[in-house]
């Protein structure tokens, strides 16, 4: 990621999910570096020699590239996945047992008459049942409904152990809200120890039947990824005590089965995206990253595919910009390409998702040196990756009709060595363009120029890619928006459409074209870094070169969202919105 101081991974998710019968994930396999099964971790270096086509000598930097996977002598733990049978009923809250019963509440819904009693009919009779307690409580801990508040009693005379309000805000009405939620639910289970929860809306009546669904959805996939803790690299781990979550007064039905299905699809995806980005640079290579894009495509086999190329055959297709980032270190690149096919029936629209895959970014030559250069973090420069390969989880299970979606990684790391490229250096992309290296710390656009124009030749109409791409999108957004930069007004329409279904926030920012006259070069075609205004702006024009174009792109900067700072870990960002973009494309 271009240097933050010049402004200033994996596990499937095996739930079971269901509305009045069960249903079992099928996406059990075992990854690399996370294993379910009693086999041993790191049995994964037969399963990458068919990928060599090097020479001797590129035989032994193979070797010594798995010889790294294990530097330090870290090996991922055993875990057990979170396994949550989510069924939705319609019975009386009041009639319910198990551990914690919670309703989420609007501002509105707690308000209180002249009695301090709730006015809410359903608050009302859970309160009368409890004798006035849930108003009592709620006025002495100043509860008021805001979003992030939340209160857990535990009570006598109820089939529940506790009752809990969660709130809402002042009107619930959108993804990130209901998923709050679950995560919120999920949190007061581990807290708890509770194994069954319910979760209900104290004015479930004033959703449509659309609205209820996704509702449901984002609920599932809250508590989902609220269970979930990342413990693989942690001597002591507490294994996960919530087993089954019901889902009260939403309905019930095949639309509700299937959007629980959903749910787990999405959710085991999240969670994969989010175990790649935590994983360490000493763990997850760029050889790792091309076992888990096989691992994938083998899972899915009767969708996916998958190639990768290596040095040698980089070359042939002329990616000069992606191996001289590629070239410092003793762990060669993997390119990757999945492809998505649909089963029986005519493809109407060809899409591509590319994203960076930088599974280290020291900086270069130009390193990153100083407070706020996050060099510790830098093993999320590859969260583009992880969304991309995340989506191709999900949509392998999902099998979305009358679509071709691609995948595209150049994977790699950025490191420093007498073989390194140097601050100007001029590279050559595979379209034939010459960029004068500048900034090896602007090294993510080298990558994706060269995976751009591969995207491009493989016939799509439409591309999105995502990369942790500049600091200066952080300065603009901050920590929780991404940047969206497109030419087209009518993908920026489904991208966005797509995220607010998703619950993850996309701000489009300008492409001003007369930000180019700092990107020119007086040797070469054009520079990589331009001044430090408007970074993340020349940052997209530069990609922009790369680009066929009579081929609809966008490119998302995610350098905010894809770290969690206050859990000090990855979101799994951009795996919900490429999954329902990718669906709005299907026929």
């Amino acid at each position: 990621m271009a240097a933050i101081r010049a402004s200033a991974s994996l596990a499937s998710c095996s739930l079971t999910l269901v509305a009045s019968t069960s249903y079992t994930s099928a996406s059990s396999g075992s990854s690399v570096f996370t294993r379910f099964r009693s086999k041993p971790l790191w049995g994964f270096s037969v399963s990458v020699a068919p990928l060599c086509y090097y020479s001797s000598r590129r035989a032994k930097r193979m070797a010594h590239s798995i010889a790294h996977a294990t530097l330090g002598l870290t090996q991922p733990n055993q875990i057990v996945p979170p396994k949550i049978s989510f069924a939705a009923k319609e019975i009386d809250l009041v009639e319910w047992k198990g551990d914690i019963l919670a309703i989420g509440v609007t501002e509105k819904d707690v308000a209180k008459d002249e009695s301090s009693k709730f006015q809410n009919p359903i608050l009302q009779k859970l309160d009368s049942k409890l004798g006035g307690l849930l108003s009592e409580a709620s006025s002495e801990e100043d509860f008021t409904g805001k979003a992030g508040q939340s209160t857990i009693l535990r009570v006598p005379g109820l089939g529940t152990k506790r009752v809990g309000l969660v709130g809402l805000g002042q009107a619930a009405s959108t993804t990130a809200a209901y998923r709050s939620l679950g995560e919120t639910i999920a949190a007061a289970a581990k807290s708890a120890q509770a194994s069954n929860v319910a979760i209900a809306l104290a004015s479930s009546e004033t959703l449509s039947a659309d609205s209820r669904l996704t509702t449901v959805s984002a609920i599932a996939s809250g508590t989902v990824l609220g269970t979930y803790e990342d413990s693989r690299f942690k001597s002591e781990s507490k294994k996960p005590t919530l087993t089954s979550v019901d889902i009260l007064g939403l309905g019930t039905g095949p639309e509700i089965e299937k959007k629980l299905k959903f749910a787990e699809s999405v959710s085991s995806a999240v969670i994969f995206g989010i175990n790649l980005v935590n994983a360490p640079a000493n763990v997850l290579t760029p050889a790792v990253l091309a076992e888990e894009a096989k691992r994938i495509a083998s899972l899915y086999s009767d969708v996916l595919t998958t190639t990768i190329l290596n040095v040698e055959q980089c070359k042939e297709l002329k990616m000069g910009s992606y191996l001289g980032v590629a070239a410092a270190s003793a762990n060669p690149p993997h390119f990757i390409h999945i492809v998505y096919k649909p089963l029986g029936g005519s493809v109407k629209t060809k899409l591509a998702l590319v994203g960076k895959g930088l599974t280290f970014d020291s900086g270069g030559y130009n390193i990153k040196t100083g407070p706020g250069c996050s060099i510790e973090l830098m093993k999320f420069d590859m969260g583009g990756s992880a969304a991309v390969l995340g989506a191709a989880k999900a949509l392998g299970q999902i099998k979305p009709a009358g679509v071709e979606v691609h995948f595209i990684v150049a994977a790699c790391e950025n490191m420093i060595s007498g073989t390194g490229m140097r601050p100007g250096d001029i590279v050559t992309a595979s379209n034939g363009k010459t960029i004068e290296v500048n900034n090896t710390d602007a090294e993510g656009r080298l990558t994706l120029a060269d995976a751009l124009v591969y995207a491009c030749n493989q016939g799509v109409e439409k591309i999105v890619d995502l990369a942790t791409l500049t600091g200066a999108c952080i300065i603009a957004l901050g920590s929780s928006i991404a940047g969206v930069y497109t030419p087209s007004d009518d993908l920026a329409k489904e991208v966005l459409e797509a995220s607010e279904v998703a619950g993850e926030k996309l701000w489009r920012m300008p492409l001003e074209e007369s930000y180019w006259e700092s990107m020119k070069s007086g040797v070469a075609d054009m520079v990589n870094t331009g001044g430090r205004p408007g970074g993340s702006i020349t940052a997209a024009l530069f990609l922009k070169q790369f680009v066929d174009e009579k081929v609809q792109w966008m490119h998302i900067d995610m350098a905010g969202p894809v770290w969690n700072e206050k859990k000090k870990g990855a979101t799994g960002f951009g795996i919900s919105t490429l999954v329902e973009w990718v669906l709005k494309n299907s026929s």
